[in-house]
């Protein structure tokens, strides 16, 4: 069964289409738009960039998750969620899902990340590939956090490749980053 310490039921995505972008707030869209590491996006933006870590275990992704990585249902991936903080402003949210073979190809680098952010493995990696991107909108009641959320937060959803094995990282953009 699926856990999240982030959401209390799975997001709803929507492909991320050049007329679906338009709508969005213009600082919002550099966000989700943005190709490069976040991470380093936030180090270059704010001071003292860490990682919190919510929730990290093997366990059976949403199923919208496992039918986009093409794993057999009820196959275990790691799952790892995470809120980003400038000092102690918590910015981004993330859940990554990464299946058993990926961290094998990735030589267990992306299952010993601690507090270290996943962009700092992630990109880092000679064959990253970017494969698809999906767009989310979670109301303040959809989300497990005990962070005070009060408005709808947008977040997108980024299927990697590594050494062709695919990996999920869903982020979503806390408003104190547009501050």
């Amino acid at each position: 069964m699926s856990y999240s310490r982030l959401f209390k039921h799975e997001p709803r995505w929507l492909s991320a289409n050049h007329n679906l972008r338009k709508l969005l707030p213009i600082g919002l869209q550099s966000w989700l738009n943005e190709s490069e590491s976040l991470t380093q996006r936030l180090r270059n933006q704010f001071e003292n960039i860490h990682v919190q870590v919510l929730f990290e275990k093997h366990q059976t992704p949403f199923l919208t998750e496992w039918r986009i990585l093409k794993q057999p249902e009820q196959r275990y991936c790691l799952v790892r969620e995470v809120v980003l903080l400038s000092n102690q402003t918590p910015l981004i949210l993330a859940r990554t899902v990464i299946p058993a073979k990926t961290l094998k190809i990735a030589q267990g680098n992306l299952a010993r990340l601690g507090t270290r952010p996943l962009g700092e493995v992630l990109f880092s990696a000679p064959s990253l590939q970017r494969e698809s991107v999906g767009i989310s909108r979670i109301e303040p009641n959809q989300w497990a956090t005990n962070l005070q959320i009060t408005a709808p937060l947008w977040g997108r959803r980024t299927q990697y490749s590594i050494c062709e094995q695919p990996m999920l990282v869903s982020e979503f953009f806390l408003p104190s980053l547009f501050l």
